[in-house]
């Protein structure tokens, strides 16, 4: 089979990783960082403008791309470079979701780069259970909590669900609702990520929403599905960077007399992450490849993906902090970034036991 990427694709990725190259150092990640909202307008636009936010959405709904391979080719340049800037939660999934009911005029905008949202569906007691929703919705007001809100404090807009009918866990009766930000009775606690960007805590007392739909477990079950395989593809990309400075690194760093990647001990675990680099990446397409099939055989492998891109990239973060020492654990290092993104990867959209589970039980199935 033919891997290789379109022409078009091919590229988009050309001129994203160009400009994340010449335009994103470790340096100015630092500083973003350190600044209030944990992102740069700057940088978001600039992307924007560049297209990267219109290759997550079809033509249909106002993009270019929004295939899995569209998706894929973006999100691991992102994780190359580790950027910070939240593609992930305001655009891919906020930003499909809108698509999906039917909100036109906010995904032209939001493709323009000139709307940021945030996804608050995730609460304290629902860990990885999409259909765990104890908010309510009563009158049309939301009462509830939602817990690491990504982007919240940042969104113009945010999606919430709330449970309009049934117990907290049932899928039906999930209901999705588009709140203005400074919606009365809305309250957002904010706090920085270890792995770059911020969240918030979120409450919900008698806050008016619009309603975007009623059949809020299936929109979400899909644009899930489409940021799951993006996080894998993201956390591609972190390795491939983690990867190439350790290479980089023992090429270079001498001891008695010639570079520590000549001796066989360091030579044969760089030959391990390269493997592992290699079966990461087949996973990627593959899942990429599944997003279209049935719901079943595209969440086994997903969940597959997700499952092996945990368990190699927790390898390759720490084989990569090891053979570099000391040098690894300095802010001022790119690896210092790139190994916390790898690592708390694995705990966004579900970590490596679930995934296993998840698999095991649509396998059963």
């Amino acid at each position: 089979m033919n891997f290789d990427l379109t022409e078009e694709r091919q590229m988009l990725q050309d001129s994203l990783r160009r400009y994340l190259r010449d335009k994103y150092s470790t340096a100015t990640r630092n500083q973003i960082l350190e600044s209030a909202g944990g992102m740069s307008a700057d940088v978001w636009a600039q992307l924007a403008e560049l297209g990267v936010i219109g290759a997550l959405f079809t033509e249909e709904q106002g993009g270019f791309g929004g295939a899995g391979f569209d998706i894929a080719v973006v999100f691991e340049e992102l994780g190359r470079a580790g950027v910070v800037e939240p593609f992930m939660d305001s655009a891919l999934i906020g930003g499909r979701v809108l698509a999906a009911c039917g909100k036109t005029e906010l995904v032209e905008e939001m493709i323009g780069g000139g709307l940021q949202l945030a996804v608050a569906h995730g609460e304290p007691t629902s860990r990885y259970d999409l259909s765990h929703v104890r908010t309510s919705v009563d009158g049309g007001k939301l009462n509830g909590r939602k817990a690491v809100v990504m982007n919240a404090e940042n969104a113009d807009h945010l999606i919430v669900s709330a449970r309009a009918s049934g117990d907290e866990a049932d899928e039906a009766g999930i209901s999705l609702y588009l709140v203005a930000k400074d919606a009365a009775g809305l309250n957002i606690q904010g706090y920085p990520l270890l792995a770059g960007g911020r969240a918030a805590e979120v409450t919900l007392d008698g806050v008016e929403g619009e309603l975007l739909t009623e059949d809020g477990f299936a929109v979400l079950g899909d644009v899930m599905a489409l940021a799951t395989m993006a996080q894998c593809a993201e956390t591609l990309g972190a390795m491939d960077t983690a990867t190439r400075l350790t290479n980089d690194y023992l090429g270079t760093r001498k001891q008695f007399g010639r570079p520590i990647g000549t001796f066989q001990a360091l030579a044969h675990r760089m030959a391990d992450m390269l493997i592992e680099m290699e079966q990461a990446r087949s996973a990627v397409i593959n899942a990429a490849g599944n997003l279209n099939e049935d719901t079943r055989t595209r969440d086994m492998n997903i969940s597959a993906a997700k499952n092996l891109l945990g368990r190699a990239g927790r390898l390759i973060a720490e084989e990569s902090i090891q053979m570099h020492g000391g040098i690894a654990m300095t802010q001022e290092y790119e690896l210092a970034h790139i190994a916390k993104r790898i690592t708390m990867a694995d705990h966004r959209f579900g970590d490596t036991d679930h995934h296993l589970e998840r698999f095991i039980a649509l396998s059963a199935a």
